[in-house]
């Protein structure tokens, strides 16, 4: 197989030739490996190496769905035995996994030959990635750019064709924003239904689900059915979809009814881009048979924000003390960035935390009204394109400022000086829809069906009700063949100098 047409196929069509035999699992690893020496000294997509993938891929026994087919998985809770996880952050660089993740072991039970890991901000904590210990990734549309986060490894690896899919993860978007960057597709799984340890339970209440990033509905779909089934030291026994994702994408949606809103009060005026984005969007779905009509948005996001960055302020506090209980790390070993959240997660204290997530079932009960008489709530995954890297990076200044916060323990000093509002208007202001998602549970999928005037992909983003993850995957498998994207390959970085 010649370059060029490894890149022109994606995991499925990769099995195929494979159970075929005109690839072998060896040659499809080595045509991987040089496509991440060509593009990654630029992208800085692909952050470690797994030893044991030429030994998996030349071993006859190999089997699974997509036995042979090359893979990355992200370097943040999707651990493999024997290799550090470091989220990110220099305080794990040297922490070695005695076993793989629940979700790895299932990619690996699929036949995927895993050939390394992909870069995350520290803790996955941001919506770009840029860590200090991994260095930025970078956009292959554009390098200029971020690929989002924080997958975003993941999605420049997809992107660049390094790999056809790639593992990564949803907190707050961290699936559905590298996809819209990246021109990918990405499920966000209603909660319970993707896998997680065991080396922790699930992560922040629930909100945090495994999935893939992918250039195709079909690959997306098949790749969840190959991770999410019931496990025994699970907290519950989630409800498994009663037909597989794979099957149901071959089948046309019957007509739906869509609201569509690009509107956020943290983000009063939405890049045009956007509106352009979730406008055309409407219009095609309208075209191919659906009711469709704009919507207010069912909830208050602003309040929503506040509630979402309390949970995941807590979640970093308790994420950096269990670090350093661990390691013997100090402070040191973290980010300014990161000791800040944790501190106003510390600051905030149970109170503040019980509160928020004592107002999560009103986000709950605000969807499921607005599900009762629409099926999807579609919006931009981005209020505005693709950021510039370093865009939101914090000035020197204030980095050793919250390091002395967080040292002195002020932490009402800085929540009382309103710099949630800014923390907000920073990391949430051009990604106002997607914790909507995370904070009800709700299935939500980015598709690439625009790209901007400079080149750039801005996806949109469809919000279903519990339970319907097929559906959106049957949704989105119809706009692709509607509007196919497969072909679209960022390419132009090469031209320029990659």
């Amino acid at each position: 197989m010649r370059p060029e047409e490894y890149l022109q196929h994606d995991a499925t069509a990769l099995a195929g030739l494979v159970r075929d035999g005109e690839v072998t699992p060896v040659e499809l690893l080595a045509l991987a490996r040089a496509r991440r020496d060509r593009v990654d000294a630029r992208l800085n997509a692909v952050v470690g190496d797994v030893p044991d993938a030429d030994a998996r891929a030349a071993d006859p026994a190999l089997d699974g769905p997509f036995a042979g087919v090359p893979f990355l998985v992200k370097d943040l809770g999707q651990e493999y035995a024997g290799l550090p996880t470091t989220s990110g952050c220099r305080a794990l660089q040297h922490e070695v996994a005695d076993r793989h993740a629940l979700v790895t072991q299932r990619f690996l039970d699929a036949g995927l030959v895993v050939f390394g890991k992909t870069n995350t901000p520290e803790l996955g904590a941001k919506g770009v990635t840029e860590s200090e210990l991994l260095g930025p990734a970078r956009n292959p549309w554009n390098p200029g750019h971020t690929p989002g986060g924080s997958s975003g490894g993941s999605g420049a690896a997809v992107a660049a064709g390094v790999v056809p899919a790639a593992g990564a993860n949803d907190g707050g978007g961290s699936v559905r924003i590298p996809a819209a960057c990246n021109g990918l597709v990405g499920l966000k799984l209603s909660r319970g239904l993707g896998p997680y340890g065991p080396q922790t339970g699930e992560v922040m209440f629930g909100m945090v689900t495994q999935g893939v990033v992918s250039r195709t509905v079909r690959d997306s779909a098949a790749l969840l059915d190959a991770i999410i089934a019931p496990h025994s030291h699970a907290d519950y026994l989630g409800a498994v979809p009663p037909e597989r994702f794979a099957d149901q994408v071959r089948r046309a949606p019957g007509r739906l009814r869509i609201g569509w809103s690009a509107s956020s009060a943290i983000t009063a005026t939405p890049d045009p881009e956007a509106v352009a984005a979730v406008e055309g969007a409407a219009a095609l779905l309208e075209e191919l048979g659906h009711e469709v009509e704009e919507v207010a948005p069912p909830h208050d996001d602003e309040a929503l924000a506040r509630d979402f960055l309390t949970i995941w302020f807590a979640q970093v506090h308790g994420q950096v003390r269990d670090i350093k209980r661990r390691t013997g790390a100090g402070d040191r070993g973290f980010e300014a960035d990161t000791l800040a959240m944790a501190e106003l997660g510390r600051a905030g204290g149970v109170t503040s935390l019980l509160a928020a997530l004592g107002r999560v079932p009103s986000y709950v009960h605000a969807l499921a009204d607005f599900h009762d008489r629409h099926d999807c709530f579609l919006t931009p995954t981005l209020a505005r394109p693709p950021l510039l890297v370093h865009s939101t990076q914090t000035t020197q200044t204030l980095q050793r400022a919250s390091r002395v916060v967080a040292r002195v323990r002020a932490g009402k000093v800085l929540n009382a000086s309103g710099v949630l509002d800014q923390l907000i208007a920073d990391n949430l202001g051009w990604v106002p829809y997607t914790q909507l998602a995370n904070l009800t549970g709700r299935p939500a999928i980015s598709v690439p069906l625009h790209w901007t005037a400079d080149g750039l992909p801005l996806g949109v983003q469809l919000v279903g009700r519990l339970g319907a993850d097929g559906d959106l995957l049957q949704l989105a498998a119809q706009l692709e063949e509607a509007r196919p994207w497969v072909q679209r390959y960022a390419t132009a970085f090469e031209r320029a100098g990659g």
